[in-house]
């Protein structure tokens, strides 16, 4: 995401990882989407690091969203062992989904040679006034997930505000 003078809004990163949960191995995700936020004009309030867990990732996305966060960004969990639910928990968040960011993150990540990206059930959608986005775990998928919203992000945040006019 490009950098931006102006704030856009809050933002909290979710990583959904059981080994950094355990602390046996250190995030190298979470800190790399906070830096691509804050490039982007976000004010990052923190990564929290969950489990696995359907309660856990869901809990986390409830308090960012009870928290008045902007935007939230899952890291992890999205694919198609049984341990990656992200997408499940996420989906009884949301009140709409938004899948033309959904397909839009798949296809960039495939073409960026992010596999885990392309086959990412990852959702995206809106919780209250808050953006949820799931992104792929592996740095690759962050880095091309997170170039592909920065055209999409501002836009949604700002409708969510009502400060976009209609044509």
């Amino acid at each position: 995401m490009e950098r931006s003078a102006q704030r856009i809004g809050r933002a909290l990163v979710v990583v959904v990882d059981d080994r950094v949960a355990h602390g046996e191995r250190d995030d190298t995700t979470g800190p790399l989407v906070t830096e691509l936020l804050e490039e982007a004009g976000f004010i990052v309030d923190g990564t929290v690091t969950v489990h696995a867990e359907n309660v856990a990732i869901r809990n986390a996305l409830n308090t960012a969203v009870i928290g008045g966060a902007d935007l939230v960004i899952t890291v992890g969990g999205t694919g198609v062992s049984p341990r990656d639910v992200t997408p499940d928990a996420t989906h009884g968040v949301l009140d709409r989904p938004i899948p033309g960011i959904e397909e839009a993150l798949r296809s960039s990540g495939l073409a960026a040679g992010a596999v885990d990206a392309g086959i990412s059930r990852g959702l995206a959608g809106v919780s209250g006034s808050t953006l949820v986005v799931n992104l792929a775990g592996s740095r690759a998928a962050v880095r091309d997930g997170m170039a592909t919203l920065s055209a999409l992000v501002p836009h949604v945040i700002e409708e969510l505000a009502g400060r976009v006019q209609e044509n």
